[in-house]
């Protein structure tokens, strides 16, 4: 054994040649963190005080090569200062560029995914194999940083800048053609020859049939580009990359910026040149942003699989309602391996169900997700129904009929009936108390809300509700079915809305006193998608749909009065009144015309603003931060109070529920990362502000008691 550690080893395998082998103790995936940095550098001492190496091998013994860095010790580590950053990155460069600088041929053999870190530490190495399912990438960005352990500076090198600023400004994770196809890795081959195939290359370096030198000198030297050609490439990427981050996600154009400085540099100085720029992202505010979401999503996922423990299998689905909605779930449960019986009370309904299920495979196999024969086994897994003959046989049912408790009940009541006494019965209901739907049922323990978000094939959230009745097993069960459709479930208690209509509602109930105060609505969208959201509220809207909405509505100003029920007509009753129900019926606060590809386009509509006319008090130029504090107070404040009522287990899920749900902008972290980072006492000060607006604007006695003491939703 050469060297021995608790994430490394370093032994001799045959003929001269070296494993290094990662392989983490106590956890299922090898990542960088201090202790494994640590250990590589003393492997690193340890091979190159070797005689007589010819070469070495790098290897994992997990199923995945290196997930990337330890992102749990980020928030410690970025709270040090920007110099601190630039010393612990050039300490870890040290230890990458050792082994990029042993004395012999040296191969990384790509058993799984290797990201961020992981592939750094790939890029060290004079070669790459790559199994044909191993993934590899450079996703910082999405962390609102960029590579930070001589990624932008070899990767840059080895394939070019054009591949190198895709793969690091896009972040994604590629699969082995691609790697291969651009040079990133030298071949691809079955996992289980990865080793003979890194030994083959050691063994060609050493017969002069390859020259590793030559290969590693050009990884670090400079860019060969000359000074015309490296202005163009970089300049023409900055300019593309920007507009499509936007100006709230700095770190892509950052990461270029940061290439086309080290481009004529060699690799010592280049590195010190991305370290600088790794500092300036992981001090900005979206990089603490973005790494507590992706802490946060982690903590949820733990929860759900504490739940998963406890769960029944759920081996065959039902969904009753085969509208859009229907086919929608029966898509996603029969693509993630779960059969489904879909149920409907007529013919047409069937139809439009796996109509839908049928346009979303299509798209797969065009975009060569899938193969026609995969896309049957899809379909066949979707058991069209117009009655309950199979139903002893359901595990989990979910109900996705019209938002109307009357019908809901008698559809429910119905169900159980036909169903086995241990079946779970789920509504997918997206404002009606699950407690009321309960009241009639036989097994209310049974029984929980499973609240999908249209398109459900896009939107990553499930809210999982529990009434007064609902046992642990339900819970379980249908977190755990969330899950293994690939959702992100979050699991919160009853009240008119739950979370995310809860919330949502405050926000269109700002727009709707703006608009009456005689801001324009089309300023207003414009203001809040600058802000951040991926669409402004009138424009939202449409796409809910205007009979939606106010049916919500109604039931969002019954469930809390004080607050929610408007003493005004607004324009979103004119809407309704005058049959604009947007994007479904073409007509809202705009019209929609299908654009090239058959998808609803937005066009302004003179006519909205004569309808709407006699709602509104004149016309008001507001300014923007005024139309951003009217919209967002009403919704941080009831985010607040979600979690003050208990709704909402913590403030994680709350925000972590407003970013999948309703595309909260996600470099601001949630509505109450939002409030922190305003500090609590300037947001109750802001908020006073707007006081004579009414009760959607009055901070809680909570609130106002974390102003006075300085506490913090988080940390």
């Amino acid at each position: 054994m050469i060297y021995e550690g608790k994430a490394i080893t370093v032994k001799e395998i045959e003929g001269g040649i070296a494993q290094l082998d990662f392989d983490l103790q106590g956890e299922s995936v090898n990542k960088f963190n201090r202790l494994t940095i640590e250990e590589l550098g003393a492997a690193a001492e340890a091979l190159k005080s070797q005689k007589n190496l010819k070469g070495l091998v790098v290897t994992s013994s997990k199923d995945s090569f290196i997930v990337g860095a330890d992102i749990t010790e980020f928030t410690e580590l970025f709270a040090g200062s920007e110099e601190d950053l630039v010393a612990n990155n050039l300490k870890a460069n040290e230890v990458f560029n050792a082994i990029e600088d042993l004395p012999f041929p040296t191969v990384t053999a790509i058993n799984g995914i290797a990201l961020g870190g992981g592939f750094e530490m790939c890029l060290a190495t004079d070669y790459r194999v790559m199994a044909p399912k191993a993934k590899v990438g450079l996703p910082e960005v999405k962390l609102g940083i960029f590579p930070g352990f001589g990624g932008t500076v070899r990767l840059s090198r080895l394939v070019g800048v054009d591949n190198a600023v895709e793969w690091i400004a896009g972040g994604a994770e590629n699969r082995a053609d691609a790697a291969l196809k651009t040079g990133a890795v030298d071949a691809v081959v079955e996992v289980d020859k990865l080793v003979d195939a890194a030994i083959a290359i050691i063994n060609q370096c050493n017969e002069g049939k390859l020259d590793n030198m030559a290969r590693r000198e050009e990884k670090k030297g400079k860019i060969k580009l000359n000074a015309m050609e490296s202005m163009m490439a970089f300049e023409i990427s900055k300019a593309f990359v920007a507009g499509k981050a936007g100006k709230n996600y700095p770190a892509p154009v950052e990461a270029i910026k940061t290439m086309q400085k080290h481009a004529g540099m060699t690799r010592d100085k280049a590195i010190e040149v991305e370290a600088k720029g790794f500092a300036k992202m992981a001090k900005t505010n979206v990089a603490a942003c973005l790494v507590g979401l992706f802490l946060n999503d982690q903590a949820l996922k733990k929860k759900a699989s504490a739940w998963e423990k406890e769960a029944a299998d759920v081996k065959q689905a039902a969904v009753l309602g085969a509208g859009i909605m229907g086919g929608g779930v029966a898509f996603q449960s029969a693509l993630k391996g779960t059969p489904i019986i879909m149920k409907d009370i007529n013919q047409d309904g069937i139809k439009l169900g796996l109509n839908e299920a049928k346009k979303l495979l299509a798209k797969r196999v065009a975009k060569g997700r899938m193969d026609a024969s995969q896309m049957a086994d899809v379909l066949n897994s979707i058991t069209p129904s117009l009655n309950y003959g199979d139903f002893k046989n359901v595990d989990l049912v979910v109900e996705a009929v019209v938002e109307n408790p009357k019908v809901k009940d008698a559809v429910l009541r119905e169900t159980e009936d036909a169903v086995r006494e241990d079946t779970i019965l789920t509504s997918n209901t997206s404002t009606i108390s699950i407690n009321l739907l309960a009241k009639n049922l036989k097994r209310p323990e049974n029984f929980c809300g499973m609240h999908f978000f249209n398109p459900v094939h896009m939107m990553p959230l499930v809210e999982v509700i529990r009434g007064e009745k609902t046992s642990d097993r339900a819970i379980a069960t249908t977190v755990a079915y969330a899950k293994a459709m690939g959702k992100s479930p979050i699991v919160v208690n009853d009240c008119p809305g739950f979370l995310v209509n809860r919330v949502l509602f405050p926000y269109f109930g700002g727009f709707a006193a703006l608009v009456r105060d005689g801001a324009d609505f089309q300023k207003i969208d414009k203001v809040m998608e600058k802000f951040g959201w991926p669409m402004g509220p009138a424009y939202l809207l449409d796409v809910v749909g205007m009979d939606t909405a106010k049916h919500a509505n109604e039931v969002m100003a019954e469930g809390f009065p004080e607050r929610m029920k408007a003493d005004f007509k607004s324009a979103i009753d004119v809407m309704f009144e005058n049959d604009r129900y947007g994007q479904k019926n073409d007509k809202g606060f705009y019209k929609y015309v299908e654009d090239k590809k058959g998808k609803p386009k937005k066009v302004v509509d003179e006519d909205v603003y004569k309808l709407i006319e006699p709602v509104v008090n004149g016309q008001k130029d507001f300014e923007e931060e005024d139309i951003i504090a009217r919209m967002m107070i009403p919704l941080c404040l009831e985010t607040v109070r979600c979690l003050e009522d208990n709704i909402v287990e913590d403030p994680a899920d709350a925000d972590l529920g407003l970013i999948y749900g309703i595309g909260f902008p996600p470099f601001r972290g949630g509505a109450l990362r939002y409030i922190d980072d305003m500090g609590v006492d300037k947001f109750v000060e802001l908020a006073d502000k707007y006081a004579d607006l009414g009760p959607l604007y009055t901070p809680t006695e909570k609130l106002r008691e974390m102003a006075k003491t300085g506490k913090k939703f988080f940390g």
